[in-house]
Formats: structure tokens, sequence, C-alpha cells
């Protein structure tokens, strides 16, 4: 369970009612924290000092491991979640020490880098961004890119109010044509889906 404080933080959180809800035991996480962050006026502050702790376990193998370690006892749980907060690139925000200290307490610290991944989703939803990807077997070029971004910012999807943010992945199993990801929806436009489609119809057919 959450620190007491933790928590009461949590329930405060008043300003800016969010609607968005991610589910899981990580999910419930970074509501946690967000709400903190939002109760405090602190998103922008605490988003970067969860995403400078996150960028410390992908460039550090060693503590990577440790933290994916169950066995751990609380107090080196403890000790970990510390030494983290001391070393950072910046300076850690308190909200997020006192939460890796719950973490560490629970022995959650395994689920940081879900927990990050939502908080961001969290943090998006909260300024207005809409996330939207689209996955080719080739980078598309800056025309391409451009044209497709214009058509879904001015789709009902996104609107005036909010900000795409697009990003472009590269899958070659697709084979062909493109996957287009916006907020829950998926416009499957590749070759590979075409051919899945036309073997089920001949399946069918036999």
């Amino acid at each position: 369970m959450f620190s007491r404080q933790f928590v009461r933080l949590a329930s405060s959180a008043a300003k800016k009612p969010q609607t968005l809800r991610i589910y899981g035991v990580d999910g419930t996480y970074a509501t946690a924290l967000f709400d903190v962050a939002v109760a405090e006026s602190r998103v922008s502050q605490v988003a970067a000092s969860l995403t400078a702790v996150n960028s410390m376990l992908r460039t550090d193998a060693k503590l990577a491991h440790i933290f994916q370690n169950p066995a751990l006892s609380l107090q080196d749980r403890k000790t970990v979640a510390q030494t983290v907060v001391q070393n950072g690139p910046i300076k850690i925000e308190p909200a997020v020490a006192n939460f890796l200290n719950v973490l560490a307490e629970n022995n959650r610290l395994s689920l940081l880098e879900k927990i990050a991944a939502d908080f961001a989703k969290l943090d998006d939803h909260y300024n207005g961004v809409v996330n939207a990807s689209i996955t080719t077997v080739q980078p598309l070029d800056n025309k391409s890119f451009k044209r497709i971004e214009r058509a879904l910012a001015a789709s009902a999807l996104v609107g005036s109010e909010r900000t795409l943010k697009l990003t472009n992945n590269i899958d070659p199993q697709i084979q062909g044509g493109l996957v287009v990801e916006i907020a829950d929806r998926t416009v499957d436009l590749s070759i590979a889906a075409r051919i899945q489609k036309l073997n089920k119809i001949l399946e069918e057919t036999v």
C-alpha cells in the first residue's frame, strides 16, 4: 500500500480533473504520482525527474538488474532508491524521491519503467497532447509524413484544442502499406493485413 502521506496528497489533487484511466498496478502507481504532481503544481518538474531516473536504468545495466531483483531486503531496496535520488543527473523532485521510497517499501521498483511510460501518457493527456504513430516498412519522406500529420491533426480525434504528437515506427513485417494508430484507434492498411484477410476468405471458401 502507499504511504499515508502519499495517499493523502494524491486524494487532495482536485485542481484539474484527470479523466484518463490507466489500469494495472503500474497504472495505479503512475496515477497516484501524477495526482500528487498536480496537487503541488509540479507536473513538468516531476515528469523531468521521473524521466531522469528511468534514463539511469536504461543506461546502467547493473542498476536496472538491481531494480528488477525482488529478493533484495527492504533496507537494500531503500538504500538503492536513496542512492538513485542522490546521484541523479538532475535534482530529483521530493515527490519522486518519496515515490521511489514507496516503491522500495512495497517491493515494486521493478515497475518503474512501466510507471514512467504511464506517467508520460497522463502528462500528455493533461497537456492536451494526442499521441499517434505511423508504422511503415521504411521511414517516410518528410513530405509524406507532413501530409499525414496534417490530415490527422485536422481529424475529430485531435481537434483544434489539442496537439498531435506523431512518430514514424519501422516494422518490415507489415511488408508494405502503413498502420496508423491514434488515441485508441488503429487503421491497418498494411500488405500483411490484406494477405491475412485474403487467406481467411480462402479458408472459409474451402
